[in-house]
This record gives structure tokens, sequence and C-alpha cells, in this order.
């Protein structure tokens, strides 16, 4: 089978979004399948010009035999497209509705939305990465059920955490810094806490400049400069070594269209301390840590309060996250399972 994968540039940032759709590419490969990729030009989802042309272009340079698979983030760009789309049989993988990302302006959500209800009914099937989002589908944005698919994202086997060995409690948050992702409400929550002993990580980029910068002001005025790490973009070594200290992985994410940071804990045996922002509450099995309100930084510092004085209850949630991880689906098996749904789509 002929695959193109339409996704905007570049395949190579590093966010669980992209690492879902590079994996997806090797698997498709491994299985003897041509996949051609496609970087989409210009900006995403809000299309400016050069993404609306870069959408009309990879439309033309495709063959019609290809199976097309756009990455719903850019998605918007082809809404003027919408009759070749269709009459191409093309599918949409959505790790979740760009309309749902936190922060946005109202105007900018609702064109969004606007976009994604007009998309989505058109389009030959849609691959969502969790079922919470398969759900959303039909309801918000028209979509039909029967044309709906979900594959979860998957972990390798990683070698268990073996923690900071103390005495206080490292704790670790992945994810960009955008708005969405709550880093400031993990840091609120962890700014009424300064009487135990802990530490800080972020890892992730600082996409949004004036966000990030933010959350630097925000270290200051907390008080927390000599407790706050920002690590940046990290991957790799450096990431297992990260993983590997950790006491804590926290998240107090607005949503999340599945929580791979958080399944990646899980596969490490690293307790979390979430909210429940989408799909990722559904991931965490209560015993595995602690889950609070989106939003509510008293309640996630009153959360997790417990599970960083209390070593023995972080032990227990530790050897529940442990577990749990080793049921979560794997890398290996997904590429399979995708290109079902691609077939689905054929019939």
């Amino acid at each position: 089978m002929d695959i193109a994968f339409l996704v905007p540039a570049p395949l190579d940032a590093i966010s669980g979004g992209y690492e879902y759709d590079r994996r997806l590419v090797a698997g498709l490969r491994a299985l003897g399948h041509g996949v051609q990729v496609m970087e989409l030009p210009g900006a995403h989802p809000q299309p400016d010009d050069a993404a609306l042309a870069g959408a009309r272009a990879a439309l033309r340079a495709l063959p019609q035999g290809a199976r097309l698979v756009i990455d719903g983030l850019g998605l918007p760009a082809f809404e003027p497209l919408l009759d070749e789309l269709e009459q191409r049989g093309a599918i949409g993988l959505i790790h979740h509705p760009t309309a749902l990302e936190h922060g946005n302006p109202g105007p900018v959500r609702d064109a969004l939305r606007a976009a994604e209800a007009a998309i989505f009914p058109r389009l030959a099937r849609l691959v969502a990465t969790s079922p919470l989002t398969a759900r959303r589908l039909p309801p918000e944005f028209g979509a039909e059920e029967a044309r709906i698919g979900v594959v979860e994202p998957g972990t390798d086997p990683a070698p268990r955490s073996t923690g900071s060995g103390g005495p206080g409690c490292a704790i670790l948050a992945i994810g960009t810094m955008v708005p969405r992702k709550g880093h400031d409400v993990l840091l609120r929550a962890l700014g009424g806490l300064s009487d135990l002993d802990w530490t800080l990580t972020i890892a992730g980029s600082p996409r949004d400049k004036v966000h990030a910068d933010g959350l630097l002001a925000l270290v200051e005025e907390l008080g927390l400069t000599s407790r706050v790490t920002f690590a940046g973009e990290v991957s790799g070594a450096q990431l297992d070594m990260l993983w590997a200290g950790a006491d804590l992985f926290a998240l107090a994410t607005h949503w999340e269209g599945y929580g791979m940071a958080a399944a990646e804990a899980l596969a490490r045996g690293v307790p979390v301390a979430i909210t429940a922002g989408g799909a990722i509450a559904e991931v965490v099995p209560v015993e595995a840590g602690v889950i609070s309100p989106p939003g509510d930084h008293v309640s996630l510092g009153k959360a997790m309060r417990r599970a960083i004085f209390d070593t023995d209850l972080r032990a227990e949630m530790a050897e529940a996250a442990w577990k749990a991880g080793q049921k979560l689906p794997r890398w290996e098996d997904r590429a399979a399972a995708f290109l079902a749904e691609i077939e689905k789509a054929a019939a």
C-alpha cells in the first residue's frame, strides 16, 4: 500500500503528537508499505497563506492512488479542498481537535471549531488517539460514529526508574511550555508546599515564548528559583536520565488527547500527580498516583502534599504504576492497528 502522510513541518519536532507520527511512519514502513511524508509549510492550525498554498501543492504532488493520512494539526489548511479530500478518501489523524486547545481566544476557538466541524464529516475515516477524543467527535463536530476508530499510542519496554534516592522528592514534568499544559497551575500548587523537601524539573520546548517567559516570572514571584529547573527540549539519554531519577511525575494539564508522558511514567514505574484534563485521567489508574480537577492548584497542592511527604505511599503508587505500565499498548503493534483503520476507510 502506498501511504502519504501529511504533517505540519517539522516532523522531528519534540512533542507527544509528533512522536506518535514518527513512530507510525516507521512502523508502517517496517511492515513493508511505502510511506511518503510531506511536511506542510506555514502556520498551523490557524493556516496562513503559506499553509493554504502548501496544502494545495501537496494534493497536486501526490498520486491519485495514495492513501492520504493528514495529521489533525494540519487539517484546517485543507478546508478549501474538501471536495478533493472526500473524493480521495482522506483519513484524519486526530490527537485532539485543535478547537480544544486551551488558551486560544474565543474567536480563534470558534473559527477552528467551525473548520473542524466542516472537515471531519467529509473524511473517509477519523483515527483518534484515545477513546475519549473519539467519543467527543460525533456530538461536538458532527462526525459519523461508524467512521471513527481509535489507535492509542504505544510505549517501549523501559527499565524501572530507581528514583533520586532522597532525601527529598524529585518531581519531573514533561510538556511543551504552552498554556494547555498547565505548568503555571503546577507551580502554584508547589508554591504552597515550600515547607516540604522537593525539586521540580520541567522538560519541554518554550514554544510559546510569552507563556514561557511568564512561567519564569512566576517562579521568581513564588520564590522557587532554587527548586525549579527548566530543562528545555530533551530526548534520548538525557531524558532517560531524568526518568531514572524521578520520584514523581507531575502534569497539571487542562486537556490531553491521550497523555503520552503519563503513560511513559507508568511504563517506568514512576507515580504520577496529574489533573483530569481530557483522556489522561483514563490512562492513569487511581492507585498509581493522585488526580485533581483541571485548573485547581489548591486541590492539586493538597493531593501532592502527601505524595511528596509520605515515602511509603509513594512506593505503593510506584508499584501500581509499574504494574499498570506493563499492560499498556506497545509501539510494535501500533502500525498494524493503524493499518487496519486505513483498510476500513477503503472498504
